[in-house]
C-alpha cells in the first residue's frame, strides 16, 4: 500500500475517516440506548461499550483540544492558567459543599466528590497549558 500524497486525496480519506466514525459512534449509542430502555441505567453500564464510548469521547475531546489551541490568537498561557486554575477551585469548592448539606450524604462525601472534580478538571487545564507554551516557544524561536 502506497502513502497517499496527493492532498485532495488526503483530505477524502480524513472525510470517509470522519463519517465511518460518526456512523460507528451512532451505532455505540443505538446499542446504549436499547439497553437503556430495555435493562434500564444499570444494565447500559455494565456493557462494554458503554466503556468503549466514554474512552473514544474522551480521546476525541482531547484530541479537539490540541486543534482548537491552535487556532487561537495569541493567549499568555500563565495567566490562562491561573484564571482556570482558580475557576475550577471556586467550582469544586462550590460543588463539594452542597454534597456535604445534601441529605444522606456528609462532608467526607463533600470533600471526595469536589477532590474527583478537581483531578477531573486539573488535568485537561495542565493539558492545555503544555500547548500552549509550547506554541508560544515555537513561536518565539520564529
Amino acid at each position: 500500500m502506497q502513502k497517499i500524497t496527493d492532498e485532495r486525496l488526503a483530505l477524502q480519506n480524513l472525510r470517509n475517516i470522519r463519517i465511518a466514525y460518526i456512523i460507528q459512534t451512532l451505532g455505540i449509542l443505538g446499542i446504549l440506548g436499547y439497553d437503556l430502555i430495555t435493562k434500564g441505567l444499570d444494565g447500559m453500564k455494565d456493557n462494554p461499550l458503554w466503556f468503549v464510548f466514554i474512552i473514544t469521547s474522551v480521546i476525541s475531546a482531547y484530541l479537539s483540544i490540541s486543534i482548537s489551541v491552535d487556532h487561537e490568537s495569541k493567549i499568555n498561557p500563565q495567566k490562562s492558567l491561573i484564571i482556570s486554575v482558580i475557576v475550577l477551585v471556586l467550582i469544586s469548592t462550590s460543588v463539594g459543599f452542597l454534597v456535604s448539606f445534601t441529605d444522606g450524604y456528609n462532608i467526607i462525601n463533600g470533600l471526595i466528590m469536589g477532590g474527583i472534580l478537581f483531578i477531573c478538571g486539573i488535568i485537561p487545564i495542565v493539558y492545555i497549558y503544555n500547548i500552549r507554551k509550547k506554541r508560544q516557544e515555537n513561536y518565539t524561536e520564529e
